[in-house]
């Protein structure tokens, strides 16, 4: 993360990183701290937090419903505490429609927590939804978090992509064999998405959005 020059009041416009498992959403986070300037405020991925709390995990319907009501709510908190950070963005790992996707049983997860769809979209500035990789060889499984399959993850990456459609400014990711391409196309987008008195403080990218080197 860089110091920066700017004195601007900003407005926090929330931008949300997105994508189903393996998608290289946690690498693309790091490379965000290190390449952008300190008014690009990263928030953690509530999944984490919650699971990585020990909330019991064992697929049983009303247990997933319990714990999606509970992301739900651990990501509406993360995000009002950025409020006071005089982010120019806050970038979400996730954001509350994520969990439509993870959403199993009756109901959905809006009348669940008392909310409409149209309301949750409303929240984000912008989406960057990274695809997950199509090839079983570039699935990472390293995750101890992380409990699906690659088929299953292909799924989820589906039903993200439905949970965020109609959002205004949803920025699709393809997968490639070159993850350095994936990577530097998701933070071009995100370079143009902050507010011009930050965004010269955006460090140059090794890599570009097609895949070749920068001269």
């Amino acid at each position: 993360m860089n110091s920066c020059p700017c004195t601007a009041t900003h407005d926090g416009r929330r931008v949300v990183l997105t994508g189903g498992p393996g998608a290289g959403k946690s690498a693309v986070l790091e490379l965000a701290r290190l390449f952008f300037c300190e008014h690009v405020h990263t928030l953690p991925e509530s999944a984490g937090i919650v699971f990585g709390g020990r909330f019991p995990r064992n697929g049983r319907t009303p247990i997933r419903q319990g714990a999606q009501r509970a992301i739900y709510h651990v990501q509406q908190a993360l995000e009002f505490t950025a409020t006071a950070e005089n982010a120019a963005v806050v970038l979400c790992d996730r954001g509350t429609p994520d969990g439509s996707a993870y959403w199993e049983g009756e109901g959905d997860l809006w009348s669940a927590v008392g909310t409409t769809r149209d309301l949750e979209l409303a929240r984000y500035h912008a989406v960057i939804h990274l695809r997950t990789p199509s090839k079983v060889g570039h699935y990472n499984f390293d995750n101890p978090l992380r409990t699906e399959s690659h088929d299953e993850a292909q799924l989820i990456d589906r039903k993200i992509a439905a949970a965020w459609s109609g959002h205004p400014r949803l920025y699709d990711v393809p997968a490639t064999d070159d993850f350095l391409a994936k990577a530097a196309r998701a933070l071009a987008i995100l370079r143009d998405l902050v507010p011009e008195c930050c965004r010269g403080q955006v460090r140059p990218f090794l890599w570009q959005g097609d895949g070749t080197a920068r001269a």
